[in-house]
């Protein structure tokens, strides 16, 4: 007993949930919360000015409740939480997902090391929040983590209510972001700001977490304020790295270009586009020959032709979208 006392008090750990009108999901949070096999040492929700029983909710499980003063969306959020919190790990968690019984026995096995790193990816399982169907896995690359965190955080989404991590590192880079450009794609933008930061990932391979695909959820419902706010966070990373990784990030901007024509975002389409031939001229490299043959003249046009093409060959894929 004593042994399990000094091992929790050594390592802390608080599960911090921003809740907005969350009433309706968050006891299946809590209850997962509460069944874990060692206990979470603080377990904090912030109230971003919810008009639901969200507070009551969050009191009724032993949950300690942050309130905001007006409504500032889930970084601001997040940040908030992470100055509230005495514990030395920090695990944030969308209000609507779910933890499975092992999650903290796991982190502890983490973060009792000498050398864990700063920050822990948990792979976890995507179901229909309706059917509880499985509809994909994640597949984190720790070796890849290891080898360019920086590459890796620009190529691949990388989830909050996945991670594990080290408050003071955090506290030390500022948190979140809460520029209003970027926060439709808050989360790409953070991992990219700790890889560039220099802290270590680590990743956990078992199963603790489920994340659940709602429906006319905030990104569902902001398709185009999610593809305009990802095309920042890519620019943001161009200006922060320099050329080191112009390619990927050229990578990611081209085929947001084809995302936001795809949600008739021209302008923003255009935008993308052009930075991402400035960053690397040969990016339609792995483009059809149709395509490539158009963006030798204007790759502008290419990505405009190759909507329209399949706006009306494949229409099923827009209709359905």
């Amino acid at each position: 007993m004593k042994e399990k006392i000094k091992y929790q008090v050594l390592n802390t750990i608080a599960l911090c949930i921003p809740a907005y009108n969350a009433a309706w999901c968050l006891p299946r949070l809590l209850e997962s919360a509460g069944n874990q096999l060692i206990p979470f040492d603080e377990i904090l929700v912030y109230d971003d000015c919810s008009i639901d029983l969200t507070v009551e909710t969050a009191l009724s499980y032993g949950a300690k409740v942050v309130n905001g003063d007006i409504n500032r969306g889930c970084s601001y959020g997040k940040n908030k939480l992470l100055e509230t919190t005495n514990c030395k790990w920090v695990h944030f968690h969308d209000a609507d997902d779910e933890l499975l019984p092992n999650f903290t026995t796991l982190a502890h096995q983490w973060i009792n090391k000498d050398n864990c790193q700063d920050v822990v990816l948990f792979d976890f399982e995507y179901r229909d929040n309706e059917t509880h169907q499985l509809i994909s896995k994640s597949d984190f690359d720790s070796d890849q983590l290891k080898q360019d965190p920086v590459k890796y955080a620009i190529l691949n989404q990388i989830n909050p209510f996945c991670g594990l991590y080290k408050v003071a590192e955090l506290k030390k880079i500022g948190g979140y972001d809460i520029d209003a450009k970027i926060i439709y794609n808050e989360d790409v933008a953070f991992h990219c700001k700790l890889a560039i930061a220099g802290l270590t990932f680590g990743v956990e391979k078992e199963i603790s977490i489920i994340n659940y695909h709602i429906k006319n959820s905030m990104s569902d419902g902001n398709k185009v304020k999610c593809a305009q706010a990802h095309f920042e966070v890519m620019k943001i990373n161009a200006e922060k790295v320099g050329k080191v990784y112009n390619n990927e990030i050229a990578q990611k901007l081209w085929a947001n270009a084809i995302i936001l024509a795809s949600l008739s975002d021209w302008q923003t389409s255009k935008k993308a586009v052009d930075l991402a031939l400035k960053l690397d001229p040969k990016i339609t490299r792995n483009e059809s020959s149709v395509v490539k043959l158009l963006s030798f003249f204007n790759a502008y046009f290419a990505i405009r032709a190759r909507e329209l093409m399949i706006r009306i060959f494949k229409n099923k894929l827009r209709t359905s979208a």
